[in-house]
């Protein structure tokens, strides 16, 4: 398939996601669409705020526990990153990794990757960096890298943002792209006081609001809709009930928006759900992985019990 193809199918697929989501009762927008050029550097942004504690706790957690972790990979293992963003936490998986076989960083942000691969590619002269522009919840093709090993590193607690089922499934196509002895190593958000976890999503510069809105911009600039950011209001709240961070944008007055010759009416304080983040304990993440196939080697957490990064091993 040529790039421009790709890139085709991409947009349409957007086009319809969005289309779909807008057409039910409760509104509902994928969060992987946050993640264009812009988004991208405003989660950068976020992941700095005093409140964002996943990102410096998961670094701490990684630069204690990084020999550990790169000892459970293997030597001459291929090391696979899902939803890569700047490939800031996976330089410390490499310095301690023995022969990597290679890297390959997965994004669906392909500007956004590829400069930040090519940062690292100049600062690992030795490791051979493969990009792969795509989305990582649908199947991909891994260039063909002769290696001892496959490792899936899925860091950020990025596995929260599914729905149960949605982890299920994505737990299962890794679990299959690493093979049987394969390994998964990836962040979770552990369960704690609302009053960490609420202020982490609603920060008080406004940029995770600045984040959430950027999706109607996207929307607007690459499918014609005539959404007006400034007419939604981020908000972010702890679900107790299904254990979850939910992020909407919500209507500030009655209005519609057109796209692609849709009208979609909004009620004064009507939301578009935009994420979830879910939270979870590490035994019960345990079992949920041991059922699609992923066995639960290794957990390492920092002292308040915040943030865990798992090593799993695929089996028959």
């Amino acid at each position: 398939m040529t790039s421009t193809c790709a890139s085709r199918r991409t947009h349409d697929q957007f086009r319809a996601d969005v289309l779909a989501g807008l057409s039910r009762p409760q509104k509902r927008l994928p969060s992987k669409y946050f993640y264009d050029a812009a988004g991208s550097q405003l989660f950068d942004r976020i992941t700095e705020l005093p409140e964002y504690y996943p990102t410096r706790t998961e670094l701490a957690v990684m630069r204690e526990h990084a020999a550990a972790m790169a000892a459970r990979c293997g030597p001459r293992c291929l090391l696979v990153e899902l939803g890569a963003g700047s490939l800031v936490k996976v330089r410390l998986l490499l310095d301690e990794l023995v022969a990597p076989a290679g890297y390959v960083p997965v994004d669906v942000s392909g500007e956004h990757l590829r400069g930040a691969a090519r940062e690292l590619a100049a600062d690992y002269p030795g490791l051979g960096v493969h990009p792969v522009v795509a989305d990582f919840t649908r199947p991909f093709e891994l260039p063909p890298v002769p290696a001892a090993r496959r490792v899936v590193y899925f860091p950020g607690s990025t596995i929260g943002n599914f729905d149960p089922a949605e982890a299920d499934d994505l737990l299962g196509r890794v679990a299959r792209l690493v093979g049987p002895g394969g390994g998964l190593l990836l962040g979770i958000d552990l369960r704690k006081d609302t009053a960490v976890l609420e202020p982490a999503y609603n920060d008080a510069r406004g940029v995770t609001a600045a984040f959430n809105r950027n999706l109607l911009v996207r929307i607007n600039r690459e499918l014609g809709a005539d959404f007006d950011p400034a007419a939604f209001r981020h908000r972010a709240f702890y679900n107790h009930e299904r254990s979850r961070i939910e992020m909407h944008l919500v209507s500030a007055a009655e209005q519609r928006v057109q796209m692609g010759g849709a009208t979609f009416a909004f009620r004064a304080g009507e939301s578009i759900h935009t994420e979830n983040s879910y939270k979870y304990a590490p035994t019960e993440f345990a079992q949920r992985a041991a059922a699609c196939g992923l066995r639960a080697d290794a957990t390492w957490t920092d002292a308040n019990g915040f943030f865990a990064v798992m090593h799993l091993t695929a089996v028959p």
